[in-house]
């Protein structure tokens, strides 16, 4: 992780983790913490597999156990993936 520092969030969140909406619905795998935003796995990256997509920190709600909840429904929160370019 780099960068991070400032976020307290980040520094709990590990590879592998999973990510899901505040609706209990899932939304995907870490990757790895990249800045201020979450990379997904390519292989469970949302609606769009195949490729990376980053999920803003601002969105996370909270950090329980292996999992990663987002203050945001899962349906919301695939509006505001960017996508790896």
């Amino acid at each position: 992780m780099t960068g991070n520092d400032s976020n307290p969030i980040a520094s709990q969140i590990r590879e592998h983790m999973a990510v899901i909406g505040a609706d209990g619905a899932p939304v995907g795998t870490v990757d790895h913490v990249d800045g201020h935003r979450i990379k997904l796995t390519k292989a469970n990256s949302g609606a769009h597999k195949g490729h990376h997509h980053y999920l803003s920190l601002g969105l996370v709600a909270g950090v329980e156990g292996d999992t990663v909840r987002l203050s945001a429904n899962a349906d919301v929160a695939l509006t505001f993936e960017e996508e790896e370019k």
